[in-house]
């Protein structure tokens, strides 16, 4: 520890286990510099809980689930903010506050789902079902979401989709998490093929295996990951959830079924349990590094924009999901 800087060596302390002090002046610099930067230009970053840990721990001024990065982005005091997470984030982040300057250090960090649904699909959708409600998951572009009645993130989807008081709803884009909740709520849903590619990867076998290998593991999984997954799990739900089952019940050993950043995070505040890893991880999650989110503030790239006309009605969307 004695070669680590004082300014950055509480930092390192935080993420020691991750990065290897030999390791640390490879990010010491890009975090000093952003730290600086954040108050030079009165920044703030949002950090998704599939970020790595020297962005998550050592940066992030706010971080959590998506649920939680829209809800806290309304409170926002700041003139920018840095959206370390993929587009969708920035823009529901750009949605509820418009006045923000918005950025996303790689335009690449995109999402499966989003991409796996357009506005005409909808428009389609809403001809082969006229009068059934739309739910869109969060993780749409904001395009999708203008042309949806309600938003939802895997931690409130039976709440959205029981708030409607209707006996169906649609509810795109991923399959799974819609054929997860419909298994919990007596609303029928209707349900697109859009696909997470890091959960749908995740099979009954893996959690089997990991049972045989690691005897008493308590296994944990994402709504996104198939149903015959969350089936075989000891717990399923979003990030967060998962994240508050492991501070609440303290299990000796567990294994999160999601990508592999959010086990490391979540192994520091709890040092105390053995995390055992499935990795697979996001690749535009990872898109998102020290360096970028660093040129991001330096150079103010790459603003989101959103049409107003287009930004009008998403936000309205997203507006009434943060009521339920």
């Amino acid at each position: 520890m004695s070669s680590i800087a004082p300014t950055t060596a509480e930092l390192h302390s935080r993420v020691a286990k991750f990065i290897p002090a030999i390791e640390w002046p490879a990010f010491s610099d890009d975090i000093d510099a952003i730290l600086a930067l954040k108050r030079e230009r009165n920044a703030v970053i949002l950090a998704h809980n599939y970020q790595a840990p020297e962005i998550y721990h050592c940066v992030a001024d706010i971080v959590g689930d998506s649920l939680a990065l829209a809800r806290k982005a309304i409170n926002v005091e700041a003139d920018v903010i840095v959206l370390a997470g993929v587009h969708f984030m920035a823009e529901t982040a750009k949605l509820l506050n418009p006045q923000k300057t918005v950025l996303i250090p790689d335009m690449g960090a995109g999402c499966s789902l989003a991409d796996s649904i357009t506005p005409q699909d909808i428009r389609l959708m809403r001809q082969r079902y006229p009068g059934v409600p739309v739910v869109t998951y969060v993780n749409t572009s904001a395009a999708v979401k203008a042309d949806s009645d309600i938003c939802c993130t895997s931690g409130n989807a039976k709440a959205v989709v029981e708030s409607l008081g209707v006996p169906r709803v649609m509810m795109l884009p991923d399959e799974y998490l819609a054929q997860n909740i419909a298994a919990q709520t007596n609303v029928e849903i209707i349900a697109w093929k859009g696909h997470c590619e890091v959960h749908e990867r995740f099979a009954p076998a893996d959690i089997r295996e990991l049972r045989a290998a690691h005897p008493g593991v308590i296994v944990l999984a994402h709504p996104e990951c198939p149903p015959e997954v969350v089936a075989e799990a000891d717990f399923a739900g979003s990030t967060a959830a998962m994240s508050d089952y492991v501070g609440r019940e303290k299990p000796a050993r567990v294994v999160l079924m999601t990508e592999c950043s959010m086990s490391d995070n979540v192994a520091i505040d709890h040092p105390e349990v053995e995390f055992i890893r499935p990795c697979n991880l996001c690749p535009h999650m990872k898109r998102i590094t020290l360096a970028n989110i660093r040129t991001a503030l330096e150079q103010m790239r790459h603003p989101v924009t959103i049409d107003p006309a287009v930004a009008s009605r998403a936000r309205l969307a997203v507006e009434r999901m943060l009521e339920i």
